[in-house]
């Protein structure tokens, strides 16, 4: 198990992390993705602790609240030591019917994250996640909120869920300008199915030395090769999510196909070993719903791709080139060459 600096803080996370979604009896919204009873994930929690995982997220709408309620009580009845481990939760989701229980609004925010302090069992949260774009809410006030949050000692680090490379660039332009908090982490979807983060959203998280977590790393199931040939059975059968564009995703299992089948490698780690060789990921969120499929998920650190593999799952897997991309692909290549081979423009006079 590797562990990774989340984003400029001094704060290492495991290159794997626990997801909660599983965790609980879940609601109408979530209901293809939960079911597990608190043995169940007390049994998983202990695996993952064992084998390294320090990383664990969740989020205050996961069962309706009974996601975090589980984790406190698995903490405490296995007697982990609360500063091993990073917990990460979300707010931003609605939590009730009324317009004020839900989206980024001071109000909302600050009763949250009381809540899943209550419910976590916890003096404190390590990662507060905004867990989507408010735009009912100015961004100023939400961050204010965030920096309170830590001023008084309710989280350590900050970061943002699903946001658009825009808006992560202002609120850092806003928090930098204000002296607040600064976002550290982007949660997000990235697959070798759902490369679309490749175009805005990872370029910028390098840029600005934020950690990218990203969930659905499997898609949604459809790289385990379980849904090919128009087989429907699992979650995906109840929700395509997320969604696949399934004629580049033919080539893709088709290209895994073949590394599997030289190397002996099952599905799910060569989709994981691609994402642990991606420059921008710091974390990558397990979807678990048995031991067992967490032990295989963990196999995953083992597996070293060769340059010749990245290179055949990069071409199956590409994405086609659009505006501006392609244009200022062409209009740098000169200087980006002049970087990568380490030499400088000669100076005139």
């Amino acid at each position: 198990m590797r562990y990774n600096r989340l984003g400029t803080t001094g704060l290492f996370v495991s290159e794997l992390c626990l997801g909660t979604m599983t965790f609980g009896k879940p609601e109408a919204k979530y209901a293809a993705a939960g079911g597990l009873e608190y043995r169940e994930v007390e049994a998983i929690m202990d695996c993952a602790i064992n084998a390294g995982v320090n990383f664990i997220d969740t989020a205050d709408v996961y069962s309706g609240g009974q996601a975090e309620e589980l984790i406190g009580r698995a903490v405490k009845t296995l007697g982990a030591k609360r500063s091993d481990l990073v917990i990460a939760t979300k707010a931003g989701h609605a939590t009730g019917r009324g317009p004020n229980q839900a989206g980024n609004s001071r109000g909302h925010l600050m009763r949250q994250v009381k809540e899943s302090l209550r419910r976590l069992d916890t003096d404190y949260i390590d990662l507060y996640q905004l867990h989507g774009w408010d735009p009912a809410t100015p961004i100023d006030e939400a961050l204010r909120a965030l920096e309170d949050m830590v001023a008084q000692g309710y989280v350590r680090y900050v970061g943002v869920s699903n946001w658009a490379a825009w808006q992560v660039a202002k609120a850092m332009g806003v928090s930098g300008q204000q002296n607040l908090a600064k976002l550290q982490s982007y949660q997000g979807y990235y697959s070798l199915v759902g490369r679309d983060a490749e175009r805005e959203v990872l370029p910028m998280l390098a840029s600005e030395a934020l950690s990218m977590i990203v969930f659905s790393p499997l898609a949604g199931g459809y790289l385990t090769g379980k849904y090919r040939d128009g087989k429907q059975s699992g979650r995906r059968s109840t929700i395509q999510f997320p969604p696949v564009d399934e004629g580049r995703g033919t080539l893709v299992l088709e290209a895994m196909d073949a590394i599997c089948g030289a190397r002996g490698l099952s599905m799910e780690a060569v989709a994981l070993a691609w994402l642990r060789h991606q420059p921008e990921v710091t974390s990558i969120v397990l979807g678990i719903t048995r031991v067992e499929q967490l032990e295989a998920n963990l196999g995953c650190t083992e597996v070293e791709l060769s340059a010749e593999e990245l290179a055949q799952l990069d071409k199956a897997s590409a994405l086609p080139m659009e505006y501006p991309g392609w244009m200022i692909a062409n209009g740098s290549t000169e200087r980006q060459a002049l970087m990568d081979t380490g030499l400088r423009p000669r100076q005139e006079g």
